[in-house]
This record gives structure tokens, C-alpha cells and sequence, in this order.
């Protein structure tokens, strides 16, 4: 999921959905070891440690979670920059920003032998060694959850046309003031279903992050289709909870969503639905690194090898609706969790996937040029 070439939709998919994966070598920690006490400060994806999780952690290490929540990689970024990489233990940084992080000098490298790295998908944990070993000093990243961004939708208001829906129903004269979406990926999403409507060159997105003249070019044609189009949007979102509340209570009827949160909804009941649009889901690995200024290390690697457990992490997903890397979790995950993942990933959908690319430091400064345009028009 670094670059589209190094890892392919299936690969990174590979294991990680697989049911009845073989029993993992034992946790690094013993009982004993993990009984250390003292604490841990998370700075995490608000939606990312449900209360069992932490209540279980707590209860079988003596350790006490310090949870701050967020809701965007720059958030991260900022505090880590506001405070020169101290107070956190562990942030959690997708993926694909790896190239933003090297420069910052603001992450350490893990001790490998203290992280039971075969207990995750293989494909996942090879992102760690190839984007995120900065400087050769060793891996400074390790994958946590797994997920996509898509199409959520009210099933008692709304139905897409076809078998799935596309990112234009964001967009959409038929459901304009009824739509949300966060302002940079909703941009994309228009681009990407421009692309398939015919209204952009084929591959216009993807090469957007090659360089700097070209991205201007690609979205200057985004911006101005989007802009055109802003008064059909309701709501931008910022996080797990603005996605809900606005599925529930702000008139929300189609957006383009994280899959957690909706498929959160859909297993209380709600009358909502989560599904890979046409042009292929926005795939993404969220991860687990160290700043520069973590004081509590060995509750740092109590707390990886806790939630590399099969159980845990497998308990951890029937709530908050995304995915686990570590094989084998699926077996203690519910038969909800289950059906909502072939619902939302029917036929190739899993195929089709669109990992984020890498981004670099200059396409991020771009394109906030070209969101705050939107955002202002």
C-alpha cells in the first residue's frame, strides 16, 4: 500500500481475511513480564481502542491507558511538531505518509525482537520495512487496523441505481443537499468517478502524485468540477463521530465514509449500509509508532504484543467495525463482522481496491491549497 507497484490489492489483502488461519507462536510477554504496572500515552484514531480493549489491557497488564483521540494524520503530525515529539508513547500514522515523516526526524525505530511481527499479514508488516525505515535505521512503523473509504448510505432512503454506488452519488443532483464527505478524499472520489465517467483522462488521479505540474493540472480540473458542485453537499466530516451523527441525526442520506463507522451503525441496527463503490474503495493501513520522546517503552511493547493477540484484536473489530491485520482474528470476531465484510465487499470489490499512494511532503502542501479553495468557495 506505499506505492501501487510494490504491493498489489491482493497481496495486501492476502491472510488478512482469511478464516481459521494456524495458531501464532506465543506473546514475547509472559504473564509475569506483563504485570509491570506503570502507564502508556496513545495518541490513536478516535475510534480505534473500544473500552473492552483497554479495560482487558489494563486488567491483564496493570498498565494504564492515557487515550487521546484524533481524527486526521495531520492532527498527528502538528502535535508532534507543536511539541518536538514528547508526550506520546505511541501515535498512529497511516500508511501512505511516510514520506511526510522521514524529514521530521520525530520517530524512533522499534526493536523488531521485542514484536511478534509474524502475527500479522505479511504483506501488511513488509509496508514497516520498505517505506518507514527511515534512513536505514530499522522499522519505525507497525500496522494496527486495516480499512477503506467508500459509500455509506441510509438502506430506508436511499438505493444506488446498480449493484454498488459510485462517488458521484455524493454528488448528485438527485441527492444534492443529502450528501457528506471529507473535503480532500471527496475531491479524489470525484475525480476518480469523473475519470469513469468519461469527463477526465483515464489514470488523471493516479498520476497526480508524480509531480508537482501535473497535480496542479488534474486538480484544477477537480476543484473546479467540485466547486461547481459544493451547494449539493450537506456536511464535511472530520471524524468517526461526525460520520455517524450525520447518517443519524443531520439529514444524511449518501456519503463517502471510513467503513468503521457506518458498519458500526449497521451491526446496532440502524438502517445503514457500507459498500465499495464502482471505482474501487480508498484503501488505507493505519499503524503504531514510537516518538522520538516515549518514556514508557516497555509498556510500549507490552501493550504491541497485547494487541497482536488474536482475541483481543479479533474482539476489538466486532466493535469498532474496521479490520485487523493480525491473521487469524476473523475466528474471534462475531458472524455480524463477518456478513457485514461480504456485504460490503461483494464480487471483485476486494480486487478493485485503490491503496493510497505514498504522499509526498509537496502533494500534501498542494493539495490543502486546493481543499481550503473548495472549502472557501
Amino acid at each position: 500500500m506505499t506505492t501501487k507497484s510494490n504491493l498489489t490489492r491482493r497481496s495486501v489483502l492476502r491472510g488478512a481475511t482469511t478464516l481459521g488461519a494456524a495458531a501464532l507462536a506465543a506473546p514475547l510477554y509472559s504473564k509475569s513480564a506483563l504485570a509491570s504496572s506503570g502507564e502508556i500515552n496513545i495518541l490513536m484514531w478516535s475510534d480505534y481502542l473500544p473500552e473492552k480493549f483497554i479495560s482487558d489491557f489494563e486488567g491483564e497488564t496493570g498498565i494504564k491507558v492515557n487515550y487521546t483521540g484524533i481524527g486526521s494524520n495531520e492532527e498527528i503530525i502538528n502535535k508532534m511538531k507543536a511539541t518536538k515529539g514528547q508526550g506520546f508513547d505511541i501515535v498512529s500514522p497511516t500508511n501512505n505518509r511516510s514520506l511526510q515523516w522521514e524529514p521530521l526526524e520525530l520517530l524512533q525505530p522499534f526493536d523488531m525482537n521485542k514484536v511478534n511481527i509474524d502475527a500479522v499479514n505479511p504483506a501488511m508488516a513488509k509496508i514497516g520495512t520498505d517505506a518507514w525505515n527511515f534512513g536505514g535505521e530499522g522499522v519505525h512503523w507497525l500496522p494496527h487496523i486495516w480499512g477503506t473509504e467508500g459509500i455509506a448510505y441510509r438502506t430506508d432512503l436511499w438505493l444506488p441505481s446498480g449493484d454498488a454506488p459510485s462517488y458521484g452519488d455524493v454528488w448528485s443532483e438527485e441527492n444534492a443537499g443529502k450528501t457528506m464527505g471529507r473535503a480532500h478524499s471527496m475531491m479524489l472520489g470525484a475525480g476518480l468517478y469523473m475519470e469513469a465517467s468519461g469527463q477526465m483522462e483515464p489514470g488523471s488521479v493516479w498520476s497526480a502524485y508524480n509531480d508537482e505540474e501535473t497535480m496542479r493540472k488534474v486538480w484544477t480540473q477537480i476543484a473546479d468540477w467540485t466547486i461547481e458542485r459544493k451547494n449539493r453537499i450537506k456536511l464535511i466530516w472530520n471524524d468517526a463521530d461526525t460520520q455517524k451523527n450525520g447518517l443519524l441525526n443531520e439529514g444524511v442520506v449518501v456519503g463517502q465514509t471510513w467503513d468503521g463507522p457506518p458498519l458500526a451503525l449497521k451491526s446496532a441496527g440502524e438502517p445503514v449500509h457500507y459498500q465499495a463503490p464502482v471505482e474501487g474503495a480508498m484503501a488505507w493501513v493505519d499503524g503504531m509508532s514510537v516518538p522520538v520522546g516515549a518514556q514508557n517503552m516497555e509498556q510500549i511493547y507490552a501493550f504491541i504484543d497485547f494487541a497482536y493477540q488474536q482475541e483481543p484484536a479479533g474482539v476489538a473489530i466486532d466493535s469498532h467495525g474496521y479490520n485487523s491485520p493480525v491473521l487469524g482474528a476473523d475466528q474471534y470476531s462475531g458472524d455480524t463482522y463477518k456478513k457485514n465484510f461480504a456485504e460490503a465487499y461483494p464480487g471483485e470489490s476486494l480486487a478493485n481496491l485503490n491503496p493510497w499512494p505514498a504522499e509526498a511532503p509537496w502533494y500534501a502542501e498542494v493539495r490543502t491549497e486546493f481543499v481550503n479553495k473548495f472549502k472557501s468557495a
